[in-house]
């Protein structure tokens, strides 16, 4: 006669529950911010070669699928196999890929500035700070996720697998229209109130910040304008940003762009601009932008507005800058 089966001690069930809630709110977390942009995390698949097989952008859409779908069922206490099967694959991926970034920063094969977009561009972290992070942050909770597995009646786990699905096609719907929407002071780490001597990139003597690029900006009013200088919606505004600054009023005008020495020379030659253009590390930029141009106002070291595009030359030109209250952000 076989013996019956026991259920668990329920201290197990609660250790098990917490681990899996914890660990969705950690994938929930990571998927939020590539789901405000969703451009950014399909370039850092590029850089991480994962588009071998599909472009970027269905690899980013299939990605952000398995983290919504499966943090929203783990923050909703479904922990079958078939969801922790899946999110212990995934997990062990994502250490994985922080971990050959590691390995490769480590030995001189990669820029270390090249940080892992697992949380997206809203957390600045080092090759080696994304290894032991994920490591910590994602492995314990995995591990407890499998204390104890909650079974659930039929119905609960339809109706909490139901919701989990419609999280997941509403993340990927915002997803697909988060471009085109103002939300790039959440987006970014630009933002009304940063410091620019806190918007930076690298560790140590590797470190690059806004203010070394512009050392100008910590005193008095500038305009700061983040450009492509081959995209066609900033070439032909050089003219207006020209009578800009021969108008000698409003805030200091500057340009950043990540183009290098050469293209630098040639648009000077091309466009003769009469502001400054000063040359900034693509990956110090990247993180401040969703689209170019983007621009902003810094008042004294610290950012008080940002524009989506060009900013408004003809309000800087007659105003003062002094305010610090944040503008609301115009669509682009």
């Amino acid at each position: 006669m076989s013996e019956e089966r026991q259920s668990p001690p329920p201290w197990k069930g609660v250790l098990g529950l917490a681990g899996g809630m914890f660990l969705g709110a950690v994938l929930l977390v990571a998927a939020w911010g590539k789901i405000l942009d969703p451009a950014a995390f399909a370039r850092q698949i590029t850089l991480e070669g994962l588009d071998f097989l599909l472009p970027a952008g269905a690899v980013a859409v299939l990605a952000l699928a398995l983290e919504v779908g499966l943090g929203s069922a783990l923050l909703l206490g479904l922990r079958r196999l078939w969801v922790l099967v899946p999110t212990a694959l995934l997990v062990l991926f994502f250490v994985g890929l922080t971990g050959r970034a590691y390995w490769l920063t480590a030995h001189g094969l990669r820029d270390p500035a090249e940080s892992c977009g697992c949380f997206g561009n809203l957390v600045q972290r080092s090759p080696a700070e994304a290894f032991w992070q994920d490591l910590l942050l994602l492995v314990p909770p995995l591990l407890l996720a499998f204390v104890a597995p909650s079974w659930g009646s039929r119905r609960g786990v339809r109706a909490r697998s139901l919701v989990a699905a419609v999280l997941t096609i509403a993340g990927l719907v915002f997803a697909w229209k988060a471009p085109e929407l103002p939300l790039d002071d959440l987006a970014t780490r630009l933002k009304p109130g940063v410091a620019v001597s806190d918007l930076c990139i690298g560790d140590g003597a590797e470190r690059v910040c806004l203010d070394m690029v512009v050392p100008e900006l910590d005193q008095g009013s500038h305009v700061v304008v983040l450009a492509d200088l081959d995209a066609e919606g900033f070439t032909s505004s050089v003219d207006a940003l020209n009578d800009y600054v021969f108008a000698g009023e409003g805030p200091t005008l500057w340009v950043l762009s990540s183009a290098d020495q050469a293209r630098l020379r040639r648009f000077f030659f091309e466009r003769a601009p009469s502001f400054e253009i000063r040359e900034a590390p693509g990956p110090l930029m990247q993180p401040l932008y969703r689209r170019l141009p983007r621009s902003f106002e810094v008042v004294d070291g610290r950012v008080v507005r940002t524009y989506p595009g060009l900013p408004p030359l003809d309000r800087l030109a007659t105003s003062e800058t002094g305010d610090a209250t944040p503008a609301h952000q115009e669509a682009s």
